[in-house]
């Protein structure tokens, strides 16, 4: 008999940034591994939200073009204001 619910899809990815930063309580963690390993789209969310990671954390500010910079200024602008940067 299972003890913990499995996790969705759906809740894997609202979870993935608390997974990756290992704030997971160890139940959680568990459950997500648990998806993951079974679910090939979530697998492959995963592998790419690591990719992003990977990338943008050598980002520096010069790399980005002022043009880029300002869109990406307004977009979480919008965002704050609750519409989603549209």
């Amino acid at each position: 008999m299972r003890v913990a619910e499995d996790i969705s899809c759906q809740e894997l990815v609202e979870l993935v940034t608390d997974y990756l930063e290992g704030v997971l309580s160890p139940e959680d963690d568990a459950r997500f591994e648990e998806h993951v390993g079974t679910c090939d789209g979530c697998g492959a969310y995963l592998t790419q939200m690591r990719e992003t990671i990977r990338l943008v954390g050598r980002l520096e500010p010069a790399h980005i073009s002022p043009e880029a910079d300002r869109a990406l200024r307004e977009a979480f602008r919008g965002f704050s204001r609750g519409n989603g940067g549209g």
